[in-house]
């Protein structure tokens, strides 16, 4: 299993980390990522296929304590974060003006 962090954008968003299979990161996070936002994850991937993916997240929460590390990271209403991971990868993180974050 891996540990996805929830990030929304709502004032009383808890930033929940939830377990998820391989084959459901795989859905949320291609190939090399770490960072997704639902617009493109719904893009990208058929309704039915999220649909029953997060029916399966959302049973799985994890208790921050608990969790043994954060896989990925899933922005909901946060289009402004995008311009801080333009290669949806935490670690490479940067400014709007190309600095790195770290």
């Amino acid at each position: 299993m891996r540990n996805i962090q929830v990030i929304d954008g709502a004032d009383n968003a808890m930033y929940d980390i939830f377990a998820a299979t391989e084959d459901e990161f795989a859905l949320i996070f291609p190939a090399g990522q770490d960072v997704a936002f639902i617009d493109e994850v719904i893009a990208r991937t058929p309704v039915a296929a999220l649909d029953h993916a997060f029916a399966a997240i959302w049973q799985r929460r994890v208790a921050k304590a608990e969790a043994k590390g954060i896989h990925g990271i899933l922005f909901y209403e946060m289009p402004q974060k995008k311009q801080y991971y333009p290669t949806r990868r935490d670690e490479a993180a940067i400014n709007p003006d190309g600095t790195r974050l770290r």
